[in-house]
């Protein structure tokens, strides 16, 4: 990429003292920051703004007239996505770091150093890249490859393999038959049956209906409904949930949790497309379209003689897995940032900004809720949250106070550690096998030590004695 007027927008610079100006510009268009606008007087700095869109900002916090704090509140209020660098003296470094608590992206002590200027630069321009990376993602990456992208909107992902599914999707909502989705708790499966329902422009209702634990007579009349004087109680008719559907979509959540018997009426209505309200002998036809989803693994339901294989073989005529967010990482960038702003609507407050470490955080987490996890750690952060930078706190707490272990592919195990492990035919020793955890721990955490501790079980100061051990 040719570095000609990089970035796209210019770095503003804002300091009342003209020559400090001038070395930092210096400084930028040097180190290949060509892109660079100068502002000596602090009143026109957020007044130019309304013209003139920016990458990021460099700040001296002590400026005759208006100040560098009052500047920062106004750009966190008004223009939270642009990072804000402050420039400070040796002697208010603790006043630096409240601004940065108050959302600046970062600071720089004076006398400004060129290689700490253009790290902190380089590093708001990343920034402010992955953002537009990710809204790009979130509003166009469905476009190229998926013709109803609104249908899919709340499936907020950039994965390849969710792409696919939803392709699918596409390809088999107009038929009749019904779709099994499977997939873990959490990982979205009645918004893809959401989904189904509006690529197929049926003109009727989606219904969801939640069977688990649903006996016999319960299941059928819920389902079919029932006529007056059908059973003791049932002093008017009802129509069940497959009539509301009618024209639309019947979604039968928890389906592996279903009894024998129930199942049975499942695979008959399947079958016939015809129905018996309770306590009558007319038969109605349905037109409904029967989506089915569950968490259980039916093939294991199918060896214990749980779950019935004409009706499971029935059912997967269209069988749609939903991987687990443990396996699609790239997504979590996206849906942090999309419950973030979601929460702060829900609950009236600014959107806050996560601190960088939060993605290694979550990454090495192994989130078995999935998505519902994740929104629900993110609402709960952010109902806890005050003012300035998200407190990595809140997640940690979410979690447990500690992040749960995963394999090395990826899913979790229900082994404990001692049998997870794989020895060599030669045992290492203690300090080979210390230091092959701590390399994947700063591995699995992406360099970030905090995070890495957490996965060892110790502390940010005994994994630093461990690193400058090795060092040594």
């Amino acid at each position: 990429m040719s570095r000609e007027r990089h970035p796209s927008f210019p770095v503003l610079l804002v300091d009342d003292e003209v020559e400090l100006l001038q070395s930092l510009q210096m400084a930028l268009r040097t180190g290949g920051i060509s892109n660079v606008l100068t502002c000596q007087d602090s009143e026109k700095a957020v007044p130019l703004l309304a013209n003139q869109q920016i990458e990021a900002m460099v700040l001296d916090l002590w400026m005759p007239g208006v100040s560098g704090e009052e500047i920062l509140s106004v750009m966190a209020q008004d223009y939270p996505d642009v990072p804000v660098i402050i420039l400070t003296g040796v002697n208010d470094v603790d006043t630096a770091v409240k601004c940065i608590k108050n959302g600046a992206f970062d600071y720089i002590v004076k006398p400004v150093e060129k290689a700490r200027l253009l790290t902190a630069v380089d590093r708001a321009i990343q920034f402010r890249d992955l953002r537009r990376e990710n809204a790009l993602l979130k509003r166009g990456v469905l476009s190229a490859d998926v013709k109803h992208p609104e249908a899919f909107a709340e499936m907020i992902t950039s994965s390849r393999e969710m792409t696919s599914i939803f392709r699918y999707v596409e390809a088999v909502a107009a038929t009749s038959q019904p779709v099994l989705i499977t997939g873990e708790t959490g990982v979205g499966k009645e918004l893809l049956a959401r989904a189904i329902h509006a690529v197929s422009e049926r003109t009727g209702a989606f219904v969801p209906v939640n069977v688990a634990g649903l006996d016999d007579s319960v299941f059928a009349d819920t389902l079919f409904g029932h006529r007056k004087g059908a059973f003791t109680g049932a002093e008017v008719g009802r129509a069940g949930l497959i009539e509301q559907a009618r024209g639309g979509t019947l979604l039968l959540d928890e389906i592996g949790d279903l009894t024998v018997s129930s199942q049975l009426k499942l695979l008959r209505l399947l079958q016939e497309r015809e129905y018996l309200p309770l306590g009558s002998d007319l038969a109605r036809r349905t037109d409904s379209r029967i989506v089915v989803a569950t968490n259980e693994d039916l093939d294991r339901s199918l060896e214990a003689g749980r779950f019935r294989k004409d009706l499971y073989y029935r059912l997967r005529t269209h069988h749609i897995h939903i991987p687990p967010l443990r396996e699609r990482p790239e997504d979590l960038p996206l849906l942090l940032e999309h419950f973030l702003r979601k929460a702060s609507s829900v609950l009236g407050k600014k959107t806050p900004r996560p601190p960088q470490e939060v993605l290694a955080l979550l990454e090495a987490h192994d989130f078995p809720g999935n998505v519902r996890e994740l929104k629900s750690m993110v609402f709960d952060a952010v109902s806890n949250h005050d003012r300035g930078m998200l407190s990595m706190k809140l997640f940690k707490a979410a979690m447990g106070g500690a992040i749960a272990p995963r394999d090395i592919g990826g899913a979790g195990d229900s082994q404990d550690a001692d049998s997870a492990l794989e020895y060599p035919n030669r045992l290492p020793t203690l300090k080979e096998a210390e230091r092959s955890l701590v390399s994947e721990a700063l591995r699995r955490s992406r360099g970030n030590q905090s995070v890495a501790a957490q996965l060892l079980g110790i502390s940010r100061q005994a994994l630093n004695r461990r690193l400058n051990r090795g060092q040594s």
